[in-house]
């Protein structure tokens, strides 16, 4: 007689059931002083038949992460596209499909009540460790040197544990775990896109006859840093200004069509517009505004959650400031 029969439960309901128990022993008196016998004491099942479904105590709260690991393992170790960087985000972020609470959540909220704070910490390490070596693995594949590889394999393992930490925090279960990770990776998604290009950096140069009013402008009013200045024969000067993340938008003439009737009221693009995501959109024109530029298109919301706005700025840049809603 197996140990499904002589408990009248099905695997998965003894399963569940275990996981159950241990938190539950973990909460009354401890992890350190809760044993396997303990624990299967507590289900009502054998201590032998606990071992059908973990390898250990403390499988009991990773045994869920370590599944989706192992997937993600083989999926990075088997694909073959030429796109390593999106091959890397689309399977970190299968990790959360349908991640229902588990015990690692409640492990993750009560750590301290359950005396779990070193041990998870220690665990937590080791699929970290899972995690960046196989991200690292593929994005060298991929073409990525060994230094880049490694430091992006690490940020996107410190990107699933940080999204699993937030969802348990969050209450696990209110927030979709596939959301917070989505946020996780999202912050780490320009130097996974930089691995798999051989482009460093886009720079967008202007000429600018009025130097010193456009400088004024760009750096004091809208606030882009000052990264870089030089000066050299027949006056001249340059001035290298930060903005955050770059990227560049390609669309064709139906798009800019559709874009146009959605940002302005009939007007229409530049062949080059320049655009600058903000906080506060409204707040912003305003004081652009009275820094020198002229309004093309007053604020208003897109259909995609934007706020934006249209301006004639100085060195005749024709600006989109725009600001992002959000999920509603």
């Amino acid at each position: 007689m197996n140990a499904d029969s002589r408990t009248g439960r099905p695997r998965a309901s003894s399963r569940e059931t275990l996981a159950e128990a241990a938190c539950e022993l973990f909460l009354e008196q401890g992890y350190e002083a809760t044993s396997i016998a303990d624990i299967a004491q507590r289900a009502g099942v054998s201590r032998s038949s606990f071992f059908n479904y973990f390898a250990s105590k403390g499988d009991i709260l990773w045994a869920g992460l370590d599944e989706r690991i192992a997937q993600l393992q083989q999926r990075l170790a088997e694909d073959q596209t030429t796109d390593a960087g999106a091959d890397v985000r689309a399977a970190t972020a299968a990790i959360a499909a349908d991640f229902a609470p588990d015990s690692l959540a409640l492990a993750l909220v009560n750590a301290a009540a359950m005396g779990l704070v070193d041990e998870l910490e220690r665990e937590a390490s080791l699929r970290r460790s899972r995690i960046a070596r196989a991200v690292s693995e593929r994005l060298r594949r991929g073409g990525a040197d060994r230094l880049r590889a490694d430091v992006i394999g690490a940020a996107f393992a410190g990107a699933v544990l940080a999204a699993l930490d937030a969802w348990a925090e969050d209450g696990a279960g209110r927030t979709p775990l596939p959301r917070m990770l989505d946020a996780a990776l999202g912050a780490v998604h320009s130097v996974a896109a930089e691995a798999s290009s051989t482009v460093r950096q886009l720079r967008v140069v202007v000429q600018a006859p009025d130097f010193d009013s456009a400088v004024r402008f760009y750096r004091d009013e809208l606030g882009l840093p000052e990264r870089e200045s030089y000066e050299g024969d027949g006056d001249a000067r340059v001035v290298i200004l930060g903005a955050g993340e770059a990227t560049l938008e390609l669309a064709n003439p139906g798009q800019v069509s559709l874009i146009d009737r959605v940002e302005t009221d009939g007007g229409s693009s530049a062949r080059i517009r320049v655009a600058f995501e903000v906080e506060d959109t409204p707040a912003t024109v305003q004081r652009l505004v009275r820094a020198g530029a002229r309004v093309e298109a007053s604020a208003r919301e897109t259909p995609w959650r934007s706020i934006n706005a249209r301006l004639r700025a100085p060195a005749d840049l024709q600006l989109t400031i725009f600001q992002e809603l959000g999920e509603d």
